[in-house]
């Protein structure tokens, strides 16, 4: 029935001007407007389109939204939080100075951020070949 539909992903937030400048500038993804349906269109790599849209009754999730696969997660944690990014500590998982926990026994090297609505967003070790 779906195997050739093209699915996409989206999420609210709370002021799509603030998600556009974080995730256009800050992360450096290409972000689109889409006027006619007041929302955002983030282009991602592999042809992947997530939708962002505003939400009166907004509250963020209490779960990561996006995972941000890298080759090297410190390098991106220190350009992240170059550029103002804050890195979270959750319980249960160790992190570094830095927020980042260094996977072990099948877990990826991880660390988690948030948006400016809130909602968490991670950068991990790429899976390998």
């Amino acid at each position: 029935m779906f195997e050739n539909s093209r699915a996409f992903s989206g999420f609210a937030v709370d002021d799509l001007a603030r998600a556009k400048e974080f995730y256009g500038t800050t992360l450096g993804l290409s972000v689109s407007e889409d006027a006619e349906m007041g929302l955002l269109r983030l282009d991602l790599a592999g042809d992947s389109t997530v939708m962002v849209y505003p939400k009166e009754d907004y509250r963020p999730a209490t779960y990561t939204i996006l995972n941000f696969p890298v080759d090297d997660v410190e390098r991106v944690v220190d350009e992240l939080t170059a550029r103002g990014v804050a890195f979270e500590r959750y319980e249960g998982f160790e992190a570094d100075a830095k927020g980042i926990v260094h996977g072990e026994g099948g877990m990826p090297t991880i660390a988690w951020f948030k948006d400016p609505a809130g909602n968490i967003l991670s950068v991990l070790t790429a899976p390998g070949p």
